[in-house]
């Protein structure tokens, strides 16, 4: 199992380069018969798909964004289109703007969708990029009178449907629970560095070599204080880092993650800390759980109910690390006395995954690309 994750963590590394992959942002306000919606869209996904840079100085200035203003809501409109209780709702487009994100500027395309009717249900279609990156997101927040709803499009979710009646504060818990576990399932990152301090759980350093532990007791609750360490680490920056009590930059929390990557796979080839590395988990989840708090303020936290929305998301977080941990455990305790194990799976496993990181961590310090299919 490990070997396929590893295998597959480099065969799509492209897609894991940094913390934040290509996302857009989506705001919509539906009132009571028409939609006002505000659309952040990456500079660099536009210049992939349609080009902006006109002189090819490498530089996307006010001017060339302006000029093709028109052609930018053509391709994101044609891409998108919203429907009330199955009748569409024609989009037209706005002014256009400028904003900074974390990871880069963003055009800023406004819109308005006249429903001719009341609407009730809320039926969204996206498809913007996925063409060319199936790895793309759109983050959506739905406001009404009713409360605040959220969604993720993604290639193999292209359509979202919201009854504005059903924006209770249980909905709105559980779709970010479900968009915790998401995130963790496809953070590669952070599952390599969950691998990398679990690979060591079933073994005792011994000689100055890795030898099968002799007992199933001492490597559970070496797990569970590794977890437990890891959880109580990042819930607390995930949450102060989510309500802005503090706020690092996107390229140093990436940067930084990638690090406790290395770290934590060369730990395993050359061992410095063994009895306590619950330490090592506590210290480092402190950094990602800055990672995971971008993604929940990317998602929008809803005023009416930020407090249920921060636990819900954190509650998913962690039930999807407890499902890696899970899958991988029971295997690898069945397999820690082998030499596939103890070879191929610790030593060649944490090789590869110290550098597949540390490209990860070259990328997202000088903002290079590296790895690619």
């Amino acid at each position: 199992m490990l070997a396929a994750l590893l295998w597959f963590s480099c065969i799509w590394s492209d897609v894991a380069l940094a913390h934040k992959p290509s996302d857009s942002y989506l705001i919509l306000r539906a009132g009571a018969t028409a939609v006002t919606g505000q659309w952040d869209i990456a500079l660099r996904d536009l210049e992939y798909a349609i080009g902006l840079d006109t002189n090819g100085d490498g530089q996307i200035t006010w001017g060339e964004l302006k000029l093709r203003h028109a052609e930018i809501a053509a391709y994101a409109l044609a891409r998108f289109s919203l429907a009330a209780d199955g009748s569409s709702c024609p989009i037209t487009a706005g002014e256009q703007l400028v904003d900074k994100h974390s990871d880069g500027t963003y055009t800023v395309l406004n819109f308005s969708a006249d429903c001719g009717r009341e609407i009730h249900k809320l039926e969204a279609r996206y498809s913007l990029f996925f063409d060319f990156d199936a790895q793309h997101k759109g983050l959506l927040r739905l406001e009404s009178s009713q409360g605040t709803q959220t969604g993720v499009f993604a290639a193999d979710r292209p359509r979202q449907q919201f009854v504005l009646a059903e924006a209770s504060l249980l909905a709105q818990f559980i779709t970010f629970v479900r968009e915790g576990i998401w995130h963790i399932w496809v953070g590669f990152d952070h599952i390599l560095f969950i691998l990398s301090l679990l690979l060591p759980s079933v073994l005792v350093y011994q000689q100055r070599r890795w030898l099968a532990a002799p007992r199933a007791a001492p490597v559970f609750w070496d797990v569970f204080k590794v977890v437990t360490a890891f959880t109580v680490a990042h819930s607390i920056t995930l949450s102060l880092a989510a309500l802005e009590v503090i706020s690092l930059p996107s390229r140093l929390v990436e940067a930084s993650i990638a690090a406790s990557v290395v770290l934590a796979a060369l730990n395993n080839l050359r061992p410095l800390v063994l009895e306590r590395r619950w330490l090592v988990a506590f210290a480092f989840g402190l950094i990602h759980g800055f990672g995971f708090a971008s993604v929940l303020v990317d998602l929008g936290l809803p005023q009416d109910a930020l407090l249920l929305a921060l636990v819900g998301f954190n509650l998913g977080v962690e039930a999807g690390q407890l499902c890696i941990v899970g899958a991988f455990l029971p295997l690898a305790y069945w397999l820690r006395a082998t030499p596939f194990y103890r070879k191929g799976m610790m030593l060649g496993g944490s090789t590869l995954v110290c550098g597949i990181a540390l490209l990860w961590f070259i990328e997202r310090v000088f903002d290079v690309k590296i790895l690619a299919l």
